[in-house]
């Protein structure tokens, strides 16, 4: 146990490149998919990614001289990569193949809305605080406005059948990372939160490398056709997607309140959107901008009626000091982990 003190203040250009790094990369993450699935089968193209980031985290790890977790926390941090890696981030990768980067980011912004409907134990207090009820509202119908509006001009329609499919997946994504989201929340373990972080990754890896066998992708890819800008994806995802953009949101976290930090959802989606039209000449529409701007009025709501959840609950005990143990820590940290 620990308490929540920094005495140290860090310099401003060092936290700005922090956020400069957990804005634009993570916002960058799903062009870089997008990219790097062209030559890449989806499958092997996730393996790959988690598998080498996994290593190069879990060396850092033990450079460190940092142990490894009990067998009850090793386990966890299976469950939780197959669910946050495998399926959340799968998900997206899957889905890719059909669907414009932009819209899969636009989607992949109501996630939060999905956090506060599916986590029973907070109902009580989620249901009865009108800016949640509010943002799921305004959140939702914004999902609703976007998926039932495409056209050709925007290059999605749900008459496509593999667009739809592509839709459908993409969703079942964001709920399996809630769902690994609350079970690292509600069932903490021990351990070094980036030593579990890396097991995540490795065991996604070799699940990713499963699905890609029995999906027969092995035997259509042949690697010699795989072209420079799909390995130059690959790498990028790898370094800065799951190396640097999250080591700087690990970093923040300590030295910047979760509210702060937390900023990067609302900024991630319109990078996305428009590095999309930017670099891969996706169409911005004004019914898509009209979209993300209702998911994210719906995202800030539900993220102020937590905020008041979270002062409320503080004032009910103000003679407690506030700690932050590594379970705390991971907490924070599953939700942010690396959605694209």
């Amino acid at each position: 146990m620990k308490t929540l003190n920094n005495t140290n203040e860090p310099s401003k250009s060092l936290v700005i490149a922090a956020f400069a790094a957990i804005y634009l990369i993570w916002g960058s993450t799903y062009l870089g998919i997008s990219v790097a699935i062209q030559s890449i089968p989806p499958m092997i193209m996730g393996g790959l990614r988690f598998l080498i980031a996994g290593v190069l985290l879990l060396g850092w790890c033990f450079y460190n001289k940092q142990r490894l977790p009990s067998k009850t926390a090793i386990l966890k941090s299976c469950i939780t990569g197959l669910l946050l890696l495998l399926w959340g981030n799968g998900a997206v990768i899957w889905a890719e193949q059909y669907l414009p980067s932009s819209l899969t980011a636009i989607v992949v912004a109501g996630a939060p809305l999905w956090m506060a409907l599916l986590d029973k134990r907070e109902w009580k207090r989620s249901f009865t605080s009108l800016p949640i009820v509010a943002g799921l509202l305004i959140g939702f119908s914004g999902v609703i406005i976007l998926v039932t509006s495409g056209n050709e001009s925007t290059h999605f329609s749900l008459q496509d059948h593999k667009q739809l499919l592509g839709l459908l997946v993409l969703l079942s994504g964001s709920i399996a990372w809630v769902g690994g989201s609350l079970f690292t929340k509600y069932s903490p373990s021990d351990g070094s939160t980036l030593m579990k972080v890396s097991i995540q990754m490795l065991v996604a890896s070799l699940a990713f490398f499963t699905v890609a066998a029995i999906r027969g992708e092995y035997q259509s890819y042949d690697i010699s056709q795989t072209t420079t800008k799909s390995w130059l994806a690959l790498t990028y995802l790898v370094t800065f997607g799951s190396l640097i953009g999250y080591l700087s949101y690990v970093w923040l976290l300590s030295v910047r309140s979760p509210s702060q930090v937390g900023t990067y959802a609302y900024v991630n989606p319109p990078v996305a959107v428009l590095l999309g039209w930017l670099i891969l000449s996706e169409p911005i529409s004004g019914i898509q901008t009209i979209s993300l701007a209702i998911i994210l009025i719906g995202v800030m709501l539900v993220n102020k009626g937590n905020s008041k959840k979270a002062k409320a609950l503080k004032n009910e005990a103000p003679k407690k000091e506030i700690e932050v143990t590594n379970d705390d820590n991971e907490a924070k940290l599953v939700l942010a982990e690396d959605k694209g």
